[in-house]
């Protein structure tokens, strides 16, 4: 278990953060200049916090209160920095071997062949790193973290000296090797779908603070905050006037529509008639209502509405529909009111590039409700 209280202040940013999370990989997300490295250097000792605590299990590595701040390499930690700081003048093997003090030159070179075997790096042991792929130098920084057998992995954003084509290939290898190595890690990402693909749980950052730690599931169903929503890239974040709310659903009048959503059980409020409230909708969740099949369905299709596309974007897979609903007033999104996105063959299935006038439902367990800011 980490667990993690700290306070920094540097000229012009302050640091204030606290999260824990259990034997799992964790990231670290938010935008460039949140704190997310900062954190990561002060977990390592890097950085003296100001103030705080930071525990690894029952080790103790920073308590201010008690005066315990213990040096870097007692942590027993594995650190991999941005672009992964490799030593250009070090064999493969000799930058694997590198934090094995005090073993006899026996024992280093054997620690470091397992792990190059492992790492699927064998043979290349006298390799500088300059003759190496993006994905090799990857693991031989992974192999110099992991060759001290750490009880903490932190990666610092692992990926961002490679470019983006070989990025998702890298993403898929470290996922592989973090989990083949079982280590608890904690990941700095600015990427959400890196985050996604690699973390257990993710703690959001912004301006030196956490605003959210949860479950990567918990994250994507249920944001705490608007801000928070527009951080992790919710689509269709949209603003509502409170018609009534019960603890079992919440009724919102939004474009002269009478939206019927269900309150959240594990996070339930009442917030009072006429009251402002952000809420969401994915776009894969809402369903365009077939013309060749009868009527609407009152069990299956809740929250109807009519209107047209105004636009697309082709995904690849997916189309991303523009929809405007056709009523009188400024549309929620500038030009449009909701992004729907269909698969491909949906869309050329039902002539979605001609036919531009549809009516469409959205399931009430599909409208995520908001606290506002203030609640």
């Amino acid at each position: 278990m980490v667990s993690l209280s700290i306070a920094k202040r540097l000229p012009g940013f302050s640091l204030d953060v606290r999260w824990e999370a259990g034997d799992q990989v964790v990231a670290l997300f938010g935008p460039n200049g949140a704190g997310k490295t900062l954190t990561l250097q002060c977990l390592a000792g890097l950085v003296r916090p100001d103030r705080g605590r930071i525990t690894l299990g029952d080790r103790v590595f920073f308590d201010s209160a008690a005066g315990v701040d213990l040096r870097p390499q007692d942590r027993r930690l594995g650190y991999v920095f941005q672009g992964y700081a490799l030593f250009p003048h070090l064999t493969v093997e000799e930058n694997v071997a590198f934090g094995l003090t005090g073993r006899s030159r026996e024992e280093r070179r054997e620690r470091a062949r397992i792990l190059l075997e492992r790492l699927g790096l064998a043979g290349l042991e006298a390799r500088y790193p300059r003759e190496l792929s993006g994905g090799q130098q990857q693991r031989v920084a992974l192999g110099r973290a992991l060759a001290v057998d750490p009880h903490l992995l932190l990666l610092d954003e692992p990926l961002s000296a490679v470019d983006a084509p070989l990025r998702r290939q890298l993403r898929e290898e470290l996922g592989r090797i973090i989990r083949e190595w079982g280590k608890a890690t904690v990941l700095v990402t600015h990427d959400l779908a890196e985050a996604y693909q690699l973390a257990d749980r993710i703690v959001v950052y912004e301006s030196g603070r956490v605003l959210q730690a949860a479950p990567k599931s918990e994250l994507l169903w249920q944001p705490t905050s608007e801000r928070v929503a527009r951080l992790i890239g919710v689509r269709n974040l949209l603003k509502g006037a409170v018609l009534k709310s019960t603890p079992e659903v919440i009724q919102l009048r939004w474009r002269e529509q009478t939206l019927e959503a269900v309150n959240s059980p594990s996070r339930l409020f009442l917030p009072p008639p006429g009251a402002a409230l952000p809420f969401f909708i994915r776009p894969e969740y809402v369903r365009l209502i077939r013309k060749d099949r009868p009527g609407p369905d009152a069990h299956h299709h809740m929250n109807l509405m009519d209107g047209e596309i105004v636009g697309e974007v082709d995904q690849g897979t997916t189309w991303t529909l523009f929809f405007r609903l056709g009523v009188a007033g400024d549309p929620g999104q500038g030009i449009y009111d909701l992004e729907i996105e269909v698969p491909k063959l949906v869309y050329e299935i039902l002539d979605m590039a001609r036919d531009r006038r549809w009516q469409i439902s959205i399931h009430r367990g599909s409208i995520q409700v908001l606290p506002s800011e203030g609640a």
